[in-house]
């Protein structure tokens, strides 16, 4: 299927033309993904637009089960839906609508005009302000109104936003990152894998470039992080991190395709809120990479649903955006 005009701009979907359209895909695409993998392609046609999965970004050292890659086209299909709504249309959304075909993930058709609300406005309006923030954050306390609209923000989506307050408890979970830090880290394939999408010079429109790093904490912090340098980049000195970090868990009902898709959905839905009241975010992927560990995180803290993503949230400093495929490579099922 080609999707894409000779010039390298896409066609028009659902009614509006092909500038329009490239600016839908444009926004859709600063979803988060592991790595900035970008594992999404979109299908558009005048009556539909469809997601698919992209197998050729798949992570199997990181993501064996393709779990983070759905959560990422997930987060990329709630940008979507925003997107069309500032198009005025009303998304309708059939998710994973062909058996015979598990990488179409979503097809969206147009399901009447309509107009954004205050709060989809606000979120629309933080799209590409959302950042993925690596550096240290401030020591203040995020209000309790705003830690509200967080929880709120995912139940709206189907998913529970767990803050995790009980200092016995968040211990636990520092210990268990760092486990699962240095299993990876043990792991040749993984670091073979980390280091072909992170770390680079910034001469690419995916993967991690070095200047989107943060400094790798003292030995004595009860935190890890992910050290994005390579080694023709220099890594950032060490830095102290704040003291008590809010550490988010989000959770769906249980693991699946479907389930997976709605986790991306609402994380996307969390990260846009925290970014409309002034928060940052990062991830602590590698405590649900580790099969082992995100069992134990699952009874840490409480046992009854599946930890889809362990997020770092705080007031931080501004981040450089990192880099995106333009539209008219993201286009076509194959």
């Amino acid at each position: 299927m080609d999707t894409t005009c000779h010039e390298g701009r896409v066609a028009g979907a659902l009614g509006l033309d092909a500038d329009a359209t490239g600016a839908l895909l444009a926004l859709a695409t600063r979803a988060p993904s592991l790595h900035n993998s970008q594992p999404w392609r979109f299908g558009l046609f005048p009556d539909r637009i469809e997601l698919h999965t992209d197998p050729a970004r798949r992570l199997p050292a990181a993501d064996p089960g393709d779990r983070e890659l759905r959560i990422g086209c997930g987060a990329a299909l709630f940008t979507l839906r925003l997107g069309l709504l500032g198009a005025g249309i009303r998304p309708m959304v059939s998710r994973f609508p062909d058996p015979r075909d598990p990488g179409l993930v979503a097809v969206v058709r147009h399901g009447g005009t309509a107009l954004p609300s205050a709060e989809q406005q606000r979120l629309l309006d933080a799209v590409p302000r959302r950042r993925t923030n690596r550096r240290p954050f401030r020591d203040t306390a995020v209000p309790g109104p705003v830690r509200s609209a967080l929880r709120r923000a995912a139940f709206d989506e189907g998913a529970w936003l767990q803050l995790v307050t009980d200092p016995a408890e968040l211990a636990e979970l520092g210990r268990l990152a760092r486990e699962a830090h240095a299993l990876q880290t043990a792991d040749p394939a993984f670091a073979a894998e980390m280091s072909a999408w992170t770390g680079h010079a910034g001469d690419r429109d995916d993967g991690v470039p070095a200047t989107a790093g943060g400094p790798c904490p003292p030995p004595n912090q009860p935190w890890v992080r992910r050290d994005f340098g390579g080694d023709a980049h220099p890594r950032p000195a060490p830095a102290a991190f704040e003291a008590e970090p809010l550490i988010a868990v989000l959770s769906v009902h249980t693991d699946g395709p479907r389930e997976d898709v709605r986790a991306g959905e609402a994380l996307q839905r969390v990260l846009l809120t925290a970014t409309a009241e002034g928060l940052s975010a990062s991830f602590l992927s590698q405590v649900v990479e580790v099969a082992d560990v995100r069992e134990q995180v699952r009874r840490l803290l409480g046992g009854i649903r599946p930890p889809q993503l362990v997020l770092r949230l705080g007031h931080g400093v501004p981040v450089p955006a990192t880099p995106r495929r333009a539209p008219g490579t993201v286009t076509g099922s194959g």
